[in-house]
């Protein structure tokens, strides 16, 4: 959905992820993005948007937000004192694999990731 929604730091995003062969996310996006495009397009149709937003997802590997990731979301939430939702993201970066860099621009999310020993790329 490149250009629906031009917020600060969209065209850096676009570009890293292009870079990269093997994109991973959370299964929370879904939810996250779906929240999202509701509140933004309020009034209109969403369903468009949340059709091309599926086709893009298809690209990504998703990580599940299962026992094991809400686990691990807990111990992190409890060792980085980071928000909830941003400690499922982490810890399903942590699941990705070593090799995984994650693309935020949220401070406090990368300050987090950096604590946990994750590559960090966007701040």
């Amino acid at each position: 959905m490149k250009g629906d929604f031009d917020e600060r730091d969209s065209g850096v995003s676009v570009e890293l992820m292009a870079s990269d062969p093997v994109l991973v996310t959370s299964a929370l996006t879904e939810v996250e993005v779906g929240r999202n495009l509701t509140r933004r397009l309020a009034g209109e149709a969403p369903e468009e948007a949340r059709a091309r937003f599926q086709l893009e997802l298809d690209a990504f590997a998703l990580v599940a937000v299962d026992a094991t990731t809400c686990n691990e979301a807990a111990r992190i939430t409890d060792q980085t004192l980071c928000r909830p939702l941003d400690s499922v993201h982490l810890a399903s970066a942590l699941r990705a694999g070593s090799a995984t860099t994650l693309l935020t621009f949220d401070i406090r999310q990368a300050q987090a990731a950096r604590s946990l020993g994750l590559s960090v790329v966007g701040c």
